[in-house]
């Protein structure tokens, strides 16, 4: 009871409640007018027929005829006492039965049960909370960052305005507080100034008005914004945004620095300090039909093979894997060391069939992304896009359905040595990746993956490499937590940082048994200044080390399972 009174108390306070309160009033006072008119009429009706009956008796009759029980025990015998019986019927259905619940629902019970979805609903995190990130905006992005974040145990919170998406998130476990996006006080429950960083990821205008929103408060808490257009970068910097990205852009030149069609020589994709990685195509290379142990690649060259793709899959190699004409090779080495393979193995260039120009499939903002991208890098290109575009003057443009084969042709994807598949819609990007794979068995194809849950099957439909938007703002964020700890290679294929667990520190690297356990390799140490480049077996891991592996997802995942550090 005392919790009843105190939630009527709390609803009967706020402003609109006030007003719903007053309107609810209003028509019980209407009601009970009708009550007393109609149980005066009553009795004159009842004195015409020569009745008598008390003013309870009438008022008894009123309420059985308007809630229609009608017991029958009182009833009228002439016409107009029946018309009047009949008029004051169908008042109570209207009235009653209609109208009455309809009001308690539309101002009072539906307000209250939305006060008590309130109440769930959090508004604020815990007064212990500290070093958190602060997200504004959810969805598939969003969600696939907090589950990156939760497994390098860092916390996470959502701020979202509406209360039906809150309460939905938070009955899934998520981190969720409900509240304003544009009010400082909602930043103050969320302990902005103890936070590690806020992620802006809504529309320009929105962000803009967030991260003010946000200086309000706090000066120094790192602000992370995309900007969906060029001319907003400004705008976004001025409001407040510590880092301002154009994600969209970013994944055009990672697709683009992905296409092995210039030469054979190694394609430098990342790096960790003075580690390198790099990818290199054997077909046509000296190294096709030959094992990694045949190649003596390390002893000629230093470099270290530590992975191998192979029809879109990615492997941990041995010395007896066998290089064959679709196998890319992931290296890892430093400037020099890449230098003398390319001069030993990067001469060979593409057969003249293979020699044409690269085919970006999709001319929306990562399809211009990737073209800007291969000019830079002086690859030619053909970008086919069926919407008409402004610089419709560029011969390297075609317009036309990517579906079409003559389009395709006059591309030149019989002789182009990758296609990169770009729009935003995953489902487009299969059907195309299927039919350009039958088109061009030999080509490499690189596909852009919307949402994660598409990447294998545009494996499988025949993409060699696929990226994603998320893992590359996932990776971007993280990044930023941890400088320099995370490098993504591909969809699920990260290098990373790790420190040392006990019961690795003191032990030789051949003892430790790493890559069957885990599935992943170490590929440097980083030992005070120095790094210690493709280490060899007999090497000691020290507790002040740092570990740099490669490995999938999931054996990044088994690693700090079972070799956590102190």
């Amino acid at each position: 009871m005392k919790f009843l009174v105190s939630q009527m108390a709390a609803l009967v306070k706020s402003g609109q409640q006030k007003a719903n309160t007053r309107l609810m009033i209003r028509f019980l006072f209407i009601l009970l007018s009708f009550f007393a008119a109609f149980t005066v009429l009553f009795h004159f009706l009842m004195a015409y027929e020569g009745q008598t009956h008390s003013w309870i008796t009438g008022l008894y009759w009123t309420l059985t005829v308007m809630s229609t029980l009608g017991f029958g025990d009182i009833t009228f015998t002439s016409d107009p006492g029946r018309l009047f019986s009949i008029f004051v019927m169908l008042s109570g259905v209207v009235f009653m039965l209609i109208v009455l619940p309809f009001t308690f629902i539309q101002f009072f019970y539906a307000p209250w049960l939305e006060e008590q979805n309130k109440a769930r609903a959090p508004r604020k995190v815990p007064e212990t909370m500290s070093n958190h990130v602060i997200l504004t905006f959810c969805d598939a992005v969003t969600l696939n960052l907090v589950e990156k974040l939760n497994q390098y145990g860092i916390r996470s919170v959502i701020l979202v305005s509406d209360l039906q998406e809150a309460l939905n998130l938070h009955e899934t476990g998520l981190n969720v507080v409900l509240g304003e996006l544009d009010d400082p006080e909602t930043y103050l429950r969320l302990r902005v100034r103890e936070a590690a960083m806020v992620v802006v990821m809504n529309d320009d205008v929105a962000s803009t008005n967030i991260i003010f929103t946000i200086r309000e408060v706090a000066d120094k808490i790192p602000v992370i914004t995309n900007a969906d257009q060029e001319d907003s970068v400004d705008i976004l910097d001025l409001a407040g945004s510590t880092h301002t990205y154009q994600f969209t852009k970013m994944l055009g030149q990672v697709l683009a620095r992905r296409v092995m069609g210039v030469s054979m020589k190694a394609n430098i994709i990342g790096n960790f300090d003075e580690l390198l990685i790099a990818e290199a195509p054997a077909m046509h290379s000296a190294l096709q039909g030959r094992t990694l142990a045949e190649s003596r690649l390390r002893e000629l060259t230093g470099v270290n093979v530590v992975g191998i793709w192979e029809q879109g899959r990615f492997q941990l190699p041995d010395p007896m894997t066998m290089i064959g004409a679709s196998t890319v090779l992931v290296l890892a080495g430093s400037e020099a060391q890449l230098d003398t393979y390319d001069a030993l193995m990067g001469a060979t260039k593409l057969s003249k069939e293979h020699s044409g120009p690269v085919v970006v499939l999709g001319g929306g903002r990562v399809g211009m992304s990737v073209a800007r991208t291969l000019t830079e890098r002086g690859v030619d290109y053909r970008v086919v896009e069926k919407k008409t575009l402004r610089n419709t003057e560029d011969s390297r443009i075609i317009q036309g359905s990517a579906a079409d084969l003559d389009i395709l042709v006059l591309a030149g994807i019989n002789e182009t040595p990758s296609i990169i598949i770009t729009t935003h819609d995953d489902d487009l990007n299969i059907f195309l990746t299927i039919y350009c794979r039958r088109l061009r068995p030999d080509v490499q194809i690189i596909s852009r993956a919307s949402l994660d849950r598409n990447i294998n099957t545009l494996h499988r439909a025949g993409a060699n490499l696929v990226m994603s938007f998320s893992s590359l703002f996932s990776t971007t964020i993280l990044n930023l937590l941890n400088p320099h700890k995370l490098l993504m290679l591909s969809e699920g294929l990260n290098i990373f940082r790790s420190e040392p667990s006990p019961a690795i520190v003191g032990k030789p690297l051949r003892e430790q048994k790493i890559r069957q356990s885990t599935g992943c390799s170490i590929i440097a140490i980083k030992r005070g200044e120095e790094m210690l480049l493709n280490p060899e077996p007999d090497t000691i891991v020290s507790k002040d080390d740092e570990l740099i592996l490669i490995g999938t997802a999931q054996a990044e995942k088994n690693f700090m399972e079972q070799y956590p550090a102190s």
